[in-house]
């Protein structure tokens, strides 16, 4: 135990390892996009390449790895396949990660705390989804 951090814990060497391939998965911009999206509701690849203004071969290439980290799954329907958001741990960080970038955008201070609401009040993109404390 470091004796100028007496409460530390530092996290497992897995749960570490997890987290950053977590964060290795939302590091690209259009799966940003498309789990935004899809933490509104169902969509089909074609409204999320819209919606992503990407191609939708590519959003079918980021919905597989979504799907393979087990953040996204897909309904067929007859020739379609709707995808939904399933972890609900990823939107308190994607819509905490979007604060950040607002913050940053609008040259806000880091520490800066807004309104009871949040600080992004009256951002749209930051607040779209449900169930976060935006």
């Amino acid at each position: 135990m470091h004796t100028s951090l007496p409460d530390f814990d530092m996290p497992n060497e897995e749960q570490v390892h997890l987290a950053a391939e977590s964060f290795r998965l939302l590091s690209d911009p259009t799966r940003i996009k498309v789990l935004w999206a899809l933490l509104q509701g169902e969509s089909s690849v074609a409204c999320l390449a819209e919606l992503a203004d990407a191609a939708p071969a590519a959003v079918s290439q980021h919905l597989a790895k979504l799907r393979l980290a087990g953040l996204v799954k897909g309904r067929r329907e007859g020739t379609f396949v709707y995808y939904t958001a399933v972890d609900d741990h990823v939107r308190p960080l994607l819509a905490q990660a979007l604060r950040h970038a607002d913050h940053i955008d609008r040259g806000l201070p880091h520490q800066h705390h807004g309104t009871p609401a949040g600080d992004a009040a009256g951002h749209p993109a930051v607040e779209a989804a449900p169930g976060t404390s935006a």
